[in-house]
């Protein structure tokens, strides 16, 4: 990715962080946003410890206005955008734990207007800035697809979340698809899963190795990663 812009929403923990480090480590300048500002300079302080080239910014993707903010900086600083990893998203309760029946509207419509209409936000800020063959990769889990008990609006989210991906997949010309790490060990899984620094380098794969047909309107689980390895 020498060379390349890659911004990443969601960055200052977990998978967000683990790919900001991946990518900064294969070349990329990373711009990396979070809601706080201090935690997302921390990481982009380490980022460029390590010899990367990172720029924080604080943004929240619920605020249209602040996902305009960012990708128009990122688009300054380091040209158009090569990679946008759309991965910032919240839970609200104890995962599994939160069956849509005992759920508030509260809750609800956070986790859409954060999981979904975040995603919205992020792509449709992004394409004015996207590099011809820019890469769009929106992280999801296989509770958008699989209606296990317990996980309420926040699996209802991330499956609108992923039917966003796909609808902007079929309009747009650079290819964009949902990657699906697995259970990873963060915050939304109370530490349960496979190390964020594993997924990383599934979401690496998506932004740079794997063909472009392969990625543009697919979901990338664990099975496509390891078989497109080789």
């Amino acid at each position: 990715m020498d060379g390349q812009t890659a911004v990443i929403t969601g960055a200052s923990r977990g998978i967000g962080e683990a790919v900001a480090h991946r990518f900064a480590d294969a070349g990329a300048h990373v711009v990396v946003c979070a809601r706080k500002m201090s935690a997302i300079e921390a990481v982009a302080d380490d980022i460029e410890a390590a010899g990367g080239e990172a720029t924080a910014v604080r943004a929240d993707i619920r605020d249209e206005f602040d996902v305009e903010r960012l990708m128009q900086q990122a688009a300054r600083e380091g040209g158009d955008i090569d990679c946008v990893v759309a991965n910032a998203g919240v839970y609200h309760g104890d995962p599994g734990q939160t069956p849509l029946s005992g759920e508030s509207y509260a809750a609800f419509d956070d986790h859409y207007r954060t999981n979904a209409r975040g995603v919205f936000a992020t792509i449709r800020e992004a394409l004015p800035h996207l590099a011809a063959g820019a890469r769009v990769l929106v992280s999801s889990g296989v509770v958008a697809r699989d209606p296990r008990p317990g996980f309420g609006s926040y699996a209802v989210s991330k499956a609108a979340a992923e039917a966003v991906a796909l609808r902007f997949a079929a309009d747009v010309s650079q290819p964009l698809g949902v990657v699906d790490p697995g259970q990873v060990a963060t915050d939304l899984t109370n530490g349960q899963g496979r190390d964020p620094e594993d997924a990383a380098d599934q979401f690496l794969w998506a932004a740079r190795d794997a063909d472009p047909d392969t990625v543009d309107g697919a979901v990338l689980d664990r099975r496509a990663w390891r078989e497109g390895v080789p």
